[in-house]
């Protein structure tokens, strides 16, 4: 097998479609009991990618994209990226002035939304998303063209096309476009409302990214990949194996999504999920059968999960992926040989053939241990770029975390050089949130702070919050000291924790909510220009939730 993630295919829609032409009567999917085969598949996208290109859409349009991932939605989406179009996965919890930003941002033609968001949308039933924290947009008032999922409910526009009518058309291969270097993907991950910032993929770059995966854990024609993760289930299908999709998420429902694990080549956790999963193993909930791989990722993964991983279900290989939207995957590091190593940090092991890696100490700060510096990486899997930003300069992507080399050639990551907290499969910024927070009634400042879990290495959301002068007129934070750490209180907060708790959708992303709020009596600063000092923000708020465990 060559090294070269080019030599594998540039245009991941090509290659699907071409295991749909080579092995027609092999499953595809597997979905609620549901199986697909490669035919089916392949004439699905064909023919939803003609019907989408007969009814307007052109090279380049972008598809604001909130379908699930299952069998009718990844038909649809295949579809969208045949015809020459640009999905933008947009989600639909983050507040309505952010979701109005991004989609001024992307400028879609198009939307293809689950009939159930239009519905929920609705004024009349607004109040039923709004209970689970969650504020949609008004879907049905964007100017757009429409595909929805699922049947037909009230509040679907008139004029919307139904995304099961669209692929049982015609299977034509005209409506299907072959770009490599097309723009294919916009995933939003942070920025303001007046600056929202989205990776860019193009086919290419999605397709050299599939081949990067062979590398980790190489996947033979009727191999079983499960998973709900559509960067791992598209090179399952590029591989000629069966991609079974789960009915719900590992974080909704562990032990469901255990349930198709034995038997499987492969599946993908974060560390959080992995942690839920064998906490099932060990109550019994969930038999001690695993799949031949797990790869876990999207967060640190820390070598007291992988000691219990292995204990627990010692017949899974496991292994920790490095990567990022904007490169992935980057490098991979086995188990036993992150168990076995002695470094001070957090070892994610060499980069795969094709990444270009290098540090840059220039970005770090004088006082940086020798042979630290951000890590910038390039190759074939890079994203094109910012949605708003351009190419990718130089062609190389500046990660912003800290790493350097170990005596055996291996990436060890030490730090980042900004803020941000990870949970689960989410990044969250917390300058994007902070200043919403600290408007709320009775707030002076807030702040988000990351409490790493002992167990999995995820992180736990925590938002401190400093209450205005009891005088209330003081509404600056308070800090104390002309040098050094300040002294400071953190409690639970009472009064006004409990008033917060119900605003908190209002300025929120649903997936950076936090899992607890407290306060603190003032913000504790640092050093001479006295910044906050969120390490020592994140360490009172660790100690103070251990000791309310206790």
């Amino acid at each position: 097998m060559s090294d070269d993630p080019a030599a594998h295919g540039a245009d991941l829609v090509a290659d699907v479609l071409a295991q749909c032409d080579t092995h027609p009567g092999r499953v595809a999917l597997r979905h609620a009991g549901q199986e697909t085969t490669y035919a089916a598949l392949g004439a699905g996208v064909r023919a939803t990618a003609a019907a989408l290109r007969a009814g307007g859409l052109r090279d380049g349009d972008r598809v604001l994209f909130s379908v699930r991932p299952r069998t009718e939605g990844l038909v649809l989406a295949l579809g969208v990226v045949a015809a020459g179009g640009s999905l933008v996965l947009v989600d639909p919890g983050s507040t309505p002035e952010l979701f109005a930003a991004r989609v001024r941002a992307a400028a879609p033609t198009w939307a293809a939304t689950e009939s159930l968001l239009y519905a929920l949308s609705r004024p009349a039933l607004a109040h039923v998303a709004r209970r689970r924290g969650v504020l949609l947009p008004d879907y049905a008032r964007l100017d757009v063209r429409h595909a929805y999922a699922g049947r037909w409910l009230p509040g679907v526009p008139r004029g919307a096309r139904r995304a099961r009518t669209l692929a049982a058309g015609p299977p034509s291969a005209e409506g299907v476009t072959r770009r490599p270097d097309a723009e294919a993907l916009v995933v939003f991950t942070s920025g303001t409302t007046a600056a929202p910032r989205a990776v860019v993929h193009t086919r290419g770059s999605l397709g050299a990214g599939t081949a990067l995966l062979r590398q980790v854990c190489e996947v033979a024609p009727g191999d079983v990949v499960h998973t709900d993760q559509m960067l791992l289930g598209l090179p399952a299908l590029v591989a000629g194996g069966t991609w079974s999709l789960p009915r719900r998420a590992p974080a909704d429902d562990v032990v469901g999504y255990a349930g198709g694990l034995p038997g499987a080549a492969m599946t993908f956790l974060v560390p959080a999920d992995v942690t839920a999963l064998l906490d099932a193993v060990e109550d019994g909930r969930v038999a001690p059968t695993g799949p031949r791989t797990v790869l876990v990722g999207g967060a640190p993964v820390t070598a007291a999960l992988l000691r219990r991983a292995r204990a627990l279900l010692p017949g899974t290989r496991w292994a920790g992926v490095y990567g990022m939207t904007e490169i992935l995957p980057v490098a991979v590091v086995e188990a036993e040989e992150k168990l076995a190593a002695a470094v001070d940090g957090d070892l994610v092991g060499r980069p795969l053939a094709g990444v270009t890696a290098r540090l840059d100490t220039g970005a770090v700060d004088g006082d940086a241990a020798p042979g630290v510096g951000e890590l910038v990486l390039g190759g074939p899997s890079l994203m094109r770029g910012y949605l708003l930003d351009g190419p990718a300069a130089s062609g190389e992507h500046r990660t912003g975390d800290l790493a350097r080399w170990d005596a055996d050639g291996r990436l060890v990551l030490v730090g980042r050089t900004r803020d941000m907290l990870i949970r689960g499969t989410t990044n969250i910024y917390p300058g994007l949130y902070e200043p919403r927070l600290a408007a709320l009634p009775g707030v002076a400042a807030a702040f988000l702070v990351g409490v790493p879990r002992a167990a999995d290495g995820d992180e736990e959301v925590v938002l401190v919050v400093v209450p205005h002068a009891p005088s209330g007129g003081d509404a600056a934070p308070r800090g104390a000291g002309t040098g050094g750490r300040t002294a400071f209180e953190i409690g639970d907060g009472g009064a006004l924790a409990d008033a917060l708790r119900p605003l908190l959708p209002t300025v929120l992303d649903h997936g950076a909510m936090p899992d607890h709020v407290l306060v603190a009596d003032r913000v504790p600063v640092q050093g001479r220009s006295r910044k906050p000092d969120r390490a020592a923000l994140a360490g009172a708020a660790a100690a103070h939730l251990a000791s309310r465990a206790t």
